[in-house]
């Protein structure tokens, strides 16, 4: 940490003789006083330079400079591509380009079709904007931004998936890390993380060594709001560790599985909490999603416990018990049922 201006004036001002005026208004201490503030601004600047140069304190362009270092670049973020079900008349054209829309995003046909005879065509469409935005559950897709002539109806009958953000500062960070100090080499269990996370939307990743056996290789993947992955992520991840696996090695890539956890008690609350209760649960169960083998009855209590307006509980019960539920090396925990009362 750099001196303050008061330290560098104090300094300046011994500089000169005790002979002269230095209090506060005097020659001397006004004229040094400009030049311990530019001093001090100087300094920081300079502090600022150093942090730019560490993994540790790197942000934004300078951190992507620092990576790159390790051969590495932030993952950016990725379009939720999915199907739409468009109803209209028979024979009505679906061109390229065609807007679709949920409440808070814009959608666009990627390949041409016709409505069918029985009156509606299944159209793959991607999401406008990059980033998590894009993902959506099922039916929330319901519009046409601009009619179309012979469409009458849109929804989407399965979840709009594959949107991810771009990659923080804090998990390039972390990746950045993991390689640096557990160095990949001849297609160790560590290469195998390296290129699972390389891949854009990839939350975390498990490597099961000789899994299957003597010279096989699994690798279990989340996406990145740590959930098990859809197949287009999977396969992607997979033909990435194809490209660059050793030579012999035989490689399975698996999402993992999910594991409900349902949620119910009993509260005292000073008003509506149901979504914040959700929230911090789920909140808890991604950061400790595979890090830890079993979900914490205790934890969940404390979760609740931390929400704003809460203020106690009771009949606690996670799937249906007041025992901490395990959590296997291939399974992730994901929010089920809360029921609260």
């Amino acid at each position: 940490m750099s001196d303050s201006k008061e330290l560098i004036l104090q300094r300046l001002l011994a500089q000169i003789p005790d002979e002269y005026d230095k209090s506060v208004g005097s020659f001397f201490h006004d004229t040094q006083a400009p030049l311990a503030i530019e001093h001090e601004a100087q300094y920081r600047k300079l502090d600022g330079i150093l942090d730019r140069g560490f993994a540790k304190t790197a942000t934004g362009g300078y951190l992507e400079q620092k990576v790159a270092e390790q051969g590495m670049t932030r993952k950016p973020a990725t379009f939720a591509e999915g199907v739409v079900r468009i109803t209209g008349a028979v024979g009505a054209g679906i061109p390229v380009g065609v807007k679709v829309s949920s409440d808070l995003a814009l959608y666009t046909v990627i390949a041409p079709t016709n409505i069918s005879a029985a009156g509606f065509a299944d159209v793959p469409v991607r999401c406008d904007v990059a980033g998590a935005g894009g993902s959506v559950p099922v039916g929330a897709i319901k519009d046409f931004p601009v009619s179309v002539s012979g469409l009458s109806t849109v929804t989407n009958p399965a979840p709009i998936t594959g949107g991810y953000n771009a990659e923080t500062d804090a998990e390039l960070r972390r990746r950045y890390f993991d390689k640096v100090s557990a160095p990949a080499t001849s297609g160790n269990k560590q290469h195998y993380v390296n290129w699972a996370m390389e891949i854009p939307g990839v939350g975390d990743v498990r490597v099961l060594p000789l899994a299957n056996g003597p010279g096989t290789v699994k690798v279990i993947i989340i996406n990145a709001h740590k959930q098990p992955a859809e197949p287009a992520l999977v396969q992607t991840v997979a033909a990435h560790i194809e490209e660059n696996r050793p030579v012999g090695a035989a490689v399975t890539v698996v999402t993992a599985k999910a594991v409900a956890i349902n949620v119910s008690a009993t509260l005292v609350a000073t008003g509506p909490v149901q979504t914040a209760v959700e929230t911090a649960i789920n909140d808890y169960l991604k950061r400790t999603a595979f890090t830890v083998s079993y979900v914490s009855v205790a934890h969940i209590g404390a979760a609740i416990l931390n929400v704003p307006g809460v203020l106690d509980f009771s009949n606690l019960k996670v799937n249906g018990g007041a025992v901490n539920i395990p959590v296997g090396t291939e399974e992730i925990a994901v929010l089920g049922v809360v029921s609260l009362v």
